[in-house]
């Protein structure tokens, strides 16, 4: 059963569990290959925001799926064994792979509060497959082992294992090799999106090389100024399908931000700021020049030093 519901309904009103689904940030993003199978090999520095889609579980008589929030009518709804929507993917997964160990997973009320633009390149169906499989296995109160879970969030997407951690890392290959960067700090963002489509498949197909240098060793300077020394390799094509890119990096720019970059595949970029108070105050700033436009300062997860303050 699907439907939009307005906050009073949600399933949060009933049991109180809920599990955030912060939006992903890719800070860097380096195609180095390509696989004969044809996925592309990427080294990517990943941290995720203190914002993110909600979603709120309660125990029910039959399985329900409601959502609001201001990106809720771009969801899918399908429904059943071919649902489009992650978030019921994940329930359905969950549930079989349960249920094959002789473990109860029984009919559960979901609400996703949709706050993250959708197809945005900041992992938000991802992040709400990852926050579902976590909310999920609290409210059925049942263990599934590290490998397990991670071959059932690979099976949902790439970037589904990273958003189950939500930690700073740095990913390799197709998602599947994270290294956590316990080191890394907390930054300073805003993120900032045009709501204007990209096709991701279009991108990688317009990107001229797939094998481009790696990330390689940070050494022993500063983050945010490695970061500045690398790139997204998916920006200079994004930003040929989508002008508007370029005119949402020129924006942050003109507040001053330290570092401006494209995130994923777009089409939301980020400026990284000295303080959340500067980041407020640039993110309020570009919202009266675009009204109808996205943005949102967000602090990351990491030490919260240097930058971050």
């Amino acid at each position: 059963m699907l439907s939009q519901l307005d906050d009073n309904t949600r399933p949060a009103t009933m049991a109180g569990l809920f599990e955030l689904a912060p939006a992903k940030i890719n800070l860097a993003l380096h195609v180095v290959g390509r696989r004969a199978d044809g996925y592309h090999l990427l080294e990517s520095i990943v941290t995720f925001a203190d914002h993110g889609d909600r979603l709120d579980f309660a125990p029910a008589e039959r399985d329900r799926f409601s959502f609001s929030g201001r990106f809720a009518p771009a969801l899918s709804t399908g429904s059943g064994k071919h649902a489009d929507n992650l978030v019921l993917k994940a329930r359905d997964r969950l549930r079989s792979l349960l249920q094959d160990q002789g473990l109860a997973a029984p009919p559960v009320a979901i609400h996703l509060e949709k706050n993250l633009p959708v197809a945005a390149g900041i992992g938000g169906g991802s992040a709400d497959a990852a926050a579902a499989l976590r909310g999920l296995l609290r409210l059925w109160d049942v263990e599934v082992s590290a490998p397990e879970l991670d071959r059932l969030a690979l099976e949902l997407g790439a970037d589904v294992p990273m958003c189950l951690r939500s930690e700073p890392m740095l990913v390799r290959g197709i998602g599947e090799d994270v290294t956590l960067l316990p080191d890394f700090p907390s930054l300073a963002l805003v993120l900032a999106n045009p709501l204007v489509g990209v096709s991701t498949p279009q991108i990688f197909r317009r990107l001229e090389r797939k094998n481009n240098p790696p990330i390689g060793p940070k050494g022993e300077g500063d983050w945010v100024d490695f970061l500045g020394m690398l790139r997204n390799d998916l920006e200079p094509p994004a930003r040929s399908l989508v002008p508007e890119i370029a005119q949402v990096s020129a924006m942050l720019d003109a507040e001053d931000a330290l570092l401006t970059r494209m995130t994923g595949s777009g089409a939301t970029c980020f400026g990284l700021f000295e303080t959340m108070d500067t980041a407020r105050g640039a993110a309020s700033a570009l919202q009266r020049r675009k009204p109808d436009w996205y943005f949102q300062a967000v602090q990351t997860a990491g030490h919260k030093s240097g930058t971050s303050s």
